[in-house]
Formats: C-alpha cells, structure tokens, sequence
C-alpha cells in the first residue's frame, strides 16, 4: 500500500476536497466487486448496473465483507475516527457505450445525515478513465454551502444516474479534474465537494463502488434505514438501524474469497 495513505491523504483532502489512494486493495478483491456486478445485474435484470444501490447489499455477505476490509477502514479512520459504520453502498457501474453520466451534485444534498459528518471511499473495480466515464471534481468547492435538494433541477432518468443535479448556469466545468484510477485504486471525496462523470462511450465497462463511512455518532435521519457497524462502538443516545452479519447461503449468494468461512 502506498506510503501516502499513512502520511499525507488528510492534508491533501482537507485542501482539494478529495485525494486518491493507490493500489488501495489487491487485484483479486477489485475483480470481485465486477464479479459482483455481473452477478447482481443477472439476478435483477430489471435495474441497470448504475443502480445498484444500498437495499440490494444491506444483507449480501460479500458486500459485508468487502466494506469491512481493514484497508479501507484504515483509510475511512483518518477522517472520521475509530467509530465506524457504513451508512451507504451504490454501484455505480456503466456499461460499454450505454454507461449513464452522472449529473454535477453534491453528495450531501441528498442524505439524511444529522451531522454532516461522512466520507466517500469510491473504490474502481475496473480502470477508470476519461474515455469509460470516471469521476469528475472541482476541487475546493468542499468548501461551498450545500445546495438544498429543493434548488436542484430535474433529470432525464434515461441520461443520468440520478434524478436531479446542479444547474449547469452554476458550475464552470474549465476547473473540472478527472480522477483516473486504476482497478484497486480508491478516490475520497468529502460531501459538500461539486463532482460528476461523463457517460461511458468507449468499448470498457466501468465500475466503481460508493461507500458511505459514517461515524457512529452521526444519525441517519432514515426511519428503517439498515446501516453496518464496522469498527469500534455504537454510540449511546444516537438511535441508528444496524443490519444483522448476514449468514452466506450457497447458491443464494455470490461466492468469494473465504466464503467458505464466513458462517464459522
């Protein structure tokens, strides 16, 4: 693992907005997380891969032991302490060609988090290049207010990720930098930084995974809403839902690595 995650991510983010960590995770653990993709795309033919959201992976063993990883936790520590759980998990996966572009937003705009405080691990399962659709940022705009969800602008589902995004009159796209990572690198990025992605016209699939890190202190203002406790305690007097470890079930489930395991 690079030396940077020990020393210097902090200082980097806390001035961009955002910082890349290379070589994150093992080739291996990168190419689950597309195995995974192709596995949730076969199971729910109806979703398309940018889709892939929290309520299908709440209770997926493999998805528990991936956000779980001591390496990203590790990373996930330096900006909110040793009180983990994970209040969300997305694919955002684009298919050659097809891929959906994911429209300007601010992450916070759209959560339920009382406070404000989480980071965002976006782990690349695949290479992710300016040609297949990777993340876009303009770096220092963490530090801008958050735009409220009611002054966002309504989307084409059929074109974008998500349903509404920033007026494009609000953002000037010359400042835009593009994050390209390699399979097993991870970017972070802080909620109120301004970023999107471009759709995949090349021949490569693009896959990228959200993870949402909480604090434990931070209430999830979500009546029902399973989060997963990683790290550390849950806080007293914060009333946060936590999902059970969910048991692996052969042919219910994906295999991995250790699944073998998992029950023991």
């Amino acid at each position: 693992m690079d030396t940077l995650l020990k020393t210097d991510l902090r200082q980097e983010y806390d001035a961009n907005g955002y910082v890349i960590a290379r070589n994150a995770i093992d080739a291996g653990l990168a190419q689950e997380t597309v195995d995974h993709v192709h596995w949730l795309v076969k199971k729910y033919p109806d979703l398309r891969p940018e889709r892939l959201h929290h309520n299908l992976l709440a209770h997926d063993p493999f998805m528990h032991r991936l956000v779980g990883d001591d390496r990203l936790l590790d990373i996930a520590e330096q900006f909110i302490g040793p009180h983990i759980a994970l209040f969300a998990a997305h694919y955002i996966a684009k298919k050659p060609q097809t891929g959906q572009a994911v429209q300007w937003h601010q992450d916070g705009s759209y959560w339920p988090l009382e406070p404000m405080e989480v980071t965002t691990l976006w782990v690349a399962g695949t290479d992710s290049k300016i040609e297949n659709g990777c993340m876009r940022v303009l770096p220092g705009t963490q530090n801008k207010h958050l735009i409220k969800r009611r002054e966002l602008m309504e989307l084409d589902t059929d074109k974008f990720v998500l349903g509404v995004g920033i007026r494009p009159d609000q953002i000037d796209e010359s400042d835009a930098v593009d994050l390209e990572l390699n399979a097993g690198d991870i970017s972070v990025h802080n909620p109120n930084i301004i970023h999107g992605s471009n759709a995949n016209t090349s021949d490569d699939w693009r896959v990228g995974l959200t993870l949402r890190y909480i604090p434990t202190s931070t209430w999830v203002n979500n009546e029902g809403h399973e989060n997963i406790l990683l790290r550390g305690e849950k806080m007293a007097g914060v009333q946060n839902v936590y999902a059970d470890r969910p048991r692996f079930v052969e042919g219910e489930h994906m295999r991995f690595k250790g699944c073998e395991g998992w029950n023991d």
